[in-house]
């Protein structure tokens, strides 16, 4: 008898496992400095940021992250950085995009944050995590732990 196998569903779990395998790198502790970091000065009042915004900017970070481990795996075809990056605009906009429209949501008619600040922080913060999640797994591809 043969096993028959949805090459979709395969797909899907590999991906699940470098997702996994990722995300053992990754912090909660890291995250919570990198927002304090990036969206400090768009703080408002002395107290820590909502848990909303605070989770909103997590998921956004996690999706980067991992978006940028997913297209590290083109290092091994000889793929700069910057090539990579390339290819995947579209996907970073959108994260940058989210992000963007999720802090003005939540500043909506208090207007106590200048919108452009807030775009270039949220483009500057998921920058970073792309960048991290590429790096990481391009370190995963070198020592050969995909």
């Amino acid at each position: 008898m043969n096993v028959m196998t949805n090459f979709e569903e395969r797909k899907r779990e590999k991906q699940l496992t470098i997702e996994r395998k990722l995300l053992r790198d990754l912090s909660i502790e890291e995250l919570k400095k990198s927002l304090i970091i990036h969206f400090n000065a768009l703080r408002i009042g002395v107290g820590p940021l909502d848990e909303g915004v605070e989770e909103a900017c997590f998921d956004v970070a996690i999706e980067a992250y991992l978006n940028g481990g997913e297209f590290s795996r083109f290092t091994i075809h000889g793929e700069t950085m910057e090539m990579a990056k390339k290819r995947c605009h579209q996907d970073i906009t959108h994260f940058i995009d989210t992000l963007y429209y999720f802090w003005l949501y939540w500043d909506y008619g208090k207007k106590m944050i200048s919108d452009e600040d807030i775009f270039l922080a949220c483009e500057h913060f998921v920058y970073y995590w792309w960048v991290n999640g590429y790096r990481k797994g391009e370190r995963r591809y070198k020592l050969r732990l995909h």
